[in-house]
């Protein structure tokens, strides 16, 4: 039987937003059984696993990641029962299972907060981060809350302030409190007892702060700001440097670590938003002993030029070592990337090669629902907004509901996904791009990402081997995987315009993963939106059909 310990390790993650993928009952919410039907699906896609964002007990002022219970099923989701019968099916189909796991804070209505806020001599006293107001009533100190506003609310029954990154009804957890990390590796070892192969960690790096709250300094005039919130939020304009990623995080990691090593197989994948994301991503993920991989928001912001990929592939070599990272271009926090990076001229052709490249990068992908279909972002007009992050900053910053609609099933009233209203509108434009009208048509971005996906698992150049970046010119990004004795040359045009390079190797032309390109010799030509893959050896010969210019062209 094959050894799969490793499988994340270069592995494609499905990422699953529970209350928009598939309602099962009826209600216009997704739920687990709505999920459980559609794991056929999943597994034909060809990839590794799923990640199922929070479904657990929740008053869902933020849609789940408020957890007012770590060890139960929300109604509104489905049982305990659902979810053993999801977890028994994905088994079956081949797919492994993560779940989120919201360590940084719980609900105000988690009776853990219950009681901590009542008065200063509880149980659970200090088990959330508490702090004297100044001497003028005002906050402990000028942290901010990514949400808007201060990250501090008063509490009038113990005269204190407590901390919340997110909303107001967020409440920090404790993390300098011993107690508080042995409750949430308890909780975690729930989920592990029930088969759930890893976790997907939110805001791995929030866990600690600064227990002597000194005030964040501003962001210095031309340095980069915190990744993961829009230029317009107040929270991007300081330096994050006591409010989150301290450094007592890394012995905490250092345990979860030891629990996740008592279930072999079992990953993590930690999500970091901070003004040096790389750099955390490598301090986190080295040396075997922490997180096994982590995603940052490099590839989840709006740059998408070669040179900028060239320039964040480039930082995180430096730094990498063993580091592992996990790569992303959407997900449900973020604008899709068919609307954020792609072009309006061929609206099909920039997903497919965004997601050739993505799947190309050293280390392991999530892919985010919908986005094998090169779903655009949603319009969400601002009475059907849910998202409290998109309310408090609009106009500029619409918040995330536009990447959070209900998935296209069918062409059909609500696109098959449920039988009445979905909790957010499905926008029109997606009903050509359901699942069912791309399934029927050959050349669908659909069809196009399980060809990519089967050829990166025929090359292993593509799931474990180093990468080197070559020089192809600023407007193209090119790189050589290698892993043993396969050695792949991938080169994307991510741009509208067809490019021209001199490579510094040649080599045979692969097929069969959907795009086009010319050989002349060592000049490659790229249409628009296409990418290339070479095999490079000691012998390289060029294959394919020759024209009358003696030009190799291939077409995949």
């Amino acid at each position: 039987m094959q050894d799969n310990t490793f499988w994340w390790h270069g592995g494609v993650i499905y990422q699953i937003y529970p209350r928009s993928f598939m309602d099962a009952s009826g209600n216009g919410i997704g739920d687990l059984a709505g999920i459980t039907t559609k794991l056929e699906y999943v597994a034909s896609l060809g990839v590794d696993g799923i990640w199922l964002s929070p479904f657990f007990t929740s008053p869902m002022k933020d849609f789940g990641y408020d957890v007012s219970d770590y060890r139960d099923v929300d109604p509104m989701f489905g049982t305990l029962d659902d979810f053993a019968d999801l977890v028994e099916r994905a088994h079956r189909l081949g797919l492994k299972v993560i779940i989120d796991q919201v360590l940084s804070h719980s609900s105000d209505r988690h009776p853990w907060f219950r009681e901590s806020r009542w008065d200063r001599d509880n149980a659970r006293a200090d088990w959330y981060v508490w702090a004297d107001p100044k001497p003028d009533g005002t906050p402990p100190n000028n942290w901010l809350s990514i949400f808007g506003g201060p990250a501090w609310t008063f509490e009038p029954r113990r005269r204190q302030y407590y901390l919340h990154n997110f909303l107001a009804s967020q409440p920090d957890l404790n993390f300098h409190n011993p107690e508080v990390r042995q409750a949430q590796l308890d909780n975690m070892r729930f989920w592990l007892d029930l088969g759930v192969d890893g976790f997907r960690l939110d805001t791995v790096n929030f866990y600690f702060h600064d227990t002597a709250l000194r005030d964040n300094p501003p962001v210095p005039e031309g340095a980069p700001k915190t990744l993961g919130a829009p230029d317009s939020n107040p929270y991007t304009w300081q330096r994050h440097l006591y409010d989150i990623s301290r450094p007592e995080n890394l012995d905490f990691l250092r345990e979860l670590r030891a629990l996740m090593d008592e279930y072999p197989g079992t990953t993590t994948v930690g999500e970091i938003g901070d003004d040096t994301p790389l750099e955390r991503m490598a301090e986190y993920t080295e040396g075997g002993d922490k997180l096994h991989m982590a995603y940052t928001f490099d590839l989840l912001n709006e740059p998408h030029s070669a040179a900028y990929i060239r320039e964040v592939i480039e930082r995180f070599q430096k730094l990498a070592g063993d580091a592992w990272p996990c790569w992303a271009l959407s997900n449900h926090d973020v604008v899709r990337s068919a609307s954020r990076w792609g072009g309006s001229e061929d609206p099909d052709a920039y997903p497919r090669v965004a997601l050739a490249l993505l799947f190309a990068l050293r280390g392991s992908v999530c892919l985010y629902q919908g986005e094998e279909l090169g779903l655009p972002e949603a319009d969400v007009p601002f009475e059907r907004i849910q998202d409290p992050y998109g309310k408090v900053l609009w106009p500029e910053f619409k918040g995330r509901d536009g990447a959070r609609t209900p998935m296209p099933w069918r062409s059909a009233e609500f696109g098959g996904f449920s039988t009445t209203e979905p909790w957010l509108p499905l926008d029109r434009r997606h009903l050509p791009l359901a699942v069912e009208e791309q399934e029927r048509d050959p050349g669908s971005t659909l069809n196009a990402v399980r060809r990519l996906l089967s050829f990166r698992r025929r090359h292993p150049a593509l799931r474990d081997g180093d990468l080197e970046l070559i020089d192809v010119g600023e407007t193209l990004l090119g790189f050589i995987r290698q892993h043993r004795d396969e050695r792949l040359l991938c080169v994307f045009n991510l741009t509208g315009e067809t490019q021209r390079a001199r490579l510094p190797a040649t080599g045979r032309p692969l097929d069969d993963h959907g795009f086009s390109a010319a050989l002349d010799g060592e000049t490659l030509t790229l249409p628009p939106y296409q990418a290339a893959f070479l095999h490079l050896d000691s012998s390289p010969q060029t294959a394919g059909n020759t024209n009358r210019q003696g030009v190799a062209t291939w077409q995949a």
